[in-house]
């Protein structure tokens, strides 16, 4: 079997255990580490790293890795898992989304030894973590004051990547560019297959979010056979791909009313919502740019001119948009408490 070595610790077949991987320690003196835990089966098998926190504030993803943990079925996985559940470890502790530095440690990867702190943090988690996997997903939320439904993010152009895409099971599949410095861009860079799931916002747990996200990573599992395939085939939910997204903006400063729930299929030209004055003297229409799924939305009603609004992933067939939608709610029945559509359901 291919060696398992995180900060020094070799992880024997068939073992489970948590390794703190030492990062730069904080002006106090007193030790910073990145919490990393290992599984390994007892057979050969692909090597799947699950992170979450790369952003500190975007908490989603920490308890979709405490829950996913929690699941008797890991324990007879084939292969390696490796879940790190707050890479961010500074901006966790701060719940801010930058690192002490004020740098967006999703920009900065594949990192550098011997650059800034968060240079050196995105340096250690592909050295002790990306080195030792075969394939990755990275779980994010939105940035604050906003909301996504929940999405994978992924290159639909690359068969394998599509496939995993596609085995998921959320609602949407966006065909998004890779950015610079990003995890994704540094790990396919390597030849790693790798997947970002989107859900909710920060700061907060949504329970549609967590538990799609938990369900996601168990087919993923499958997928790259790691679980033997289970009997929830049949449930599985094809999902609407789109190869572009765009963003609703507002047109004018003021206060911001939103008519469509996150979710919403629309079509191009629709009024999405209205933005006032304080004194209720003058409306301007939010009209959709392009027709699509409203896959984010800003939860703040007080905006300026050219704030982005509502985030559209664009699908010219809105009936491939409905089936996909029918298909998520069978799934997920709805939580009367979600002021949006989000749907709860329990993971496989």
């Amino acid at each position: 079997m291919r060696k398992v070595v995180i900060a020094g610790k070799a992880v024997k077949a068939g073992q489970r255990t948590t390794i703190n991987i030492p990062v730069a320690r904080l002006y106090t003196h007193a030790e910073m580490n990145m919490p990393a835990h290992v599984l390994r089966g007892k057979k050969e098998g692909p090597s799947l790293f699950v992170c979450a926190g790369i952003h500190g504030d975007e908490i989603l993803g920490v308890e979709i890795v405490r829950r996913l943990l929690k699941l008797k079925k890991l324990r007879d996985i084939r292969g390696t898992l490796i879940a790190v559940p707050v890479v961010n470890v500074y901006g966790f502790l701060d719940q801010s989304r930058y690192s002490p530095d004020r740098r967006d440690l999703n920009r900065f990867f594949p990192g550098s030894e011997k650059g800034s702190l968060t240079s050196q943090l995105a340096n250690i988690f592909m050295t002790e973590v990306v080195a030792n996997c075969t394939h990755g997903i990275d779980l994010h939320t939105a940035s604050n004051h906003r909301i996504n439904l929940p999405h994978v993010r992924a290159r639909v152009d690359d068969p394998e990547n599509l496939r995993l895409a596609v085995a998921f099971g959320a609602p949407v599949v966006l065909n998004a560019n890779r950015h610079e410095g990003s995890l994704r861009s540094a790990v396919e860079d390597k030849g790693i297959p790798m997947l970002v799931y989107e859900a909710g916002e920060a700061l907060r747990f949504d329970e549609v979010g967590i538990r799609v996200g938990i369900r996601g990573i168990l087919a993923i599992m499958r997928a790259i056979g790691m679980l033997p395939a289970g009997p929830h085939a049949k449930s599985r939910i094809e999902p609407v791909v789109a190869q572009s997204s765009v963003w609703a903006r507002a047109p004018i400063s003021g206060i911001f009313h939103s008519k469509v729930a996150l979710g919403s299929k629309i079509m191009r030209g629709s009024n999405l919502g209205i933005i006032a004055d304080p004194f209720g003297e003058n409306e301007v229409d939010i009209t959709s740019p392009e027709s699509g799924i409203v896959i984010g939305r800003l939860n703040l009603p007080l905006v300026h001119s050219g704030d982005a609004l509502f985030h559209i992933a664009c699908v010219p067939r809105l009936t491939q948009v409905t089936k996909t939608l029918e298909a998520f709610y069978e799934v997920f029945d709805p939580v009367p408490s979600e002021k949006s559509p989000a749907l709860s359901g329990t993971p496989e």
